[in-house]
């Protein structure tokens, strides 16, 4: 049985005070939930009065981060490596996000060589793939994720890609208000499953939890978790206002 997952994705907003007031609102409207992950993904700058909220509080929030370096220390100015993020009681990490690929040209050779340097430090990568507008408009939706999934699993063993996480997001559907069906997000969650099974084997593709990332909200979040594919939800903007994610939580 594959425990939901529903993760904020809080990007580039949020000084350090207003997110610890977040976490402590959302806090009190999911305390009695019991039947689901929740995970938060500050900045990195926020990392430090989040965690520290959490452990004194001793809330059941899981805490992430946006990204990661695949090293562990190095000349890489302006990186996070996964020793600072363990540091901090950091459990996931997104990986590849499209906001990643497209604004910082981040490759699939990349996320593979994170999302390897992830689960050998017990992260839990949450690796994001998805077809932009025009690919989808041109019937390529299944060649780009195909390509996505199997680059980005590159060299993992079955065991490894037990640890982790996988969450389409539709690049045409994130920051713009336009969701996916939530039976084309279901199609390519089987989609991904399909490709897992054949690569990994069943088990391992039975035990993955696969998130919907792109314009969930608390109107349309349970039509997609109605489908036995989708595992829970990446959620972006949403994420910001405690009474709305807190109404995503409870709608899985």
């Amino acid at each position: 049985m594959r425990k939901p997952l529903i993760a904020g994705n809080w990007k580039m907003n949020l000084l350090a005070k207003d997110a610890v007031s977040i976490v402590e609102k959302l806090w009190s409207l999911i305390s009695d939930v019991n039947n689901v992950e929740v995970v938060i993904c500050p900045p990195f700058i926020d990392i430090p009065a989040v965690s520290k909220i959490i452990r004194e509080r001793e809330m059941d929030i899981l805490l992430g981060a946006q990204n990661m370096h695949w090293e562990e220390s190095g000349a890489f100015t302006g990186e996070i490596s996964p020793v600072m993020l363990l540091e901090f009681g950091i459990s996931h990490v997104i990986i590849g996000h499209s906001e990643r690929r497209q604004y910082f040209g981040e490759t699939d050779q990349a996320v593979n060589r994170k999302v390897r340097s992830a689960i050998e430090h017990r992260l839990v990568p949450i690796m994001c793939v998805g077809e932009s507008l025009k690919e989808r408009e041109t019937g390529q939706t299944e060649m780009v994720v195909n390509g996505q999934v199997k680059r980005g699993l590159f060299e993992l063993t079955p065991e490894q890609v037990r640890m982790m996480v996988i969450a389409y997001e539709p690049i045409w559907a994130i920051g713009t208000g336009k969701a996916a069906k939530p039976e084309d997000a279901s199609e390519v969650s089987s989609l991904i499953r399909k490709i897992v099974s054949e690569e990994f084997g069943e088990d391992t593709a039975d035990n993955l939890r696969i998130l919907y990332g792109g314009s969930v909200n608390s109107k349309n979040a349970g039509s997609f978790f109605s489908s036995p594919e989708i595992d829970g939800a990446l959620v972006g903007g949403a994420s910001l206002n405690p009474e709305d994610f807190s109404s995503i939580v409870r709608s899985i």
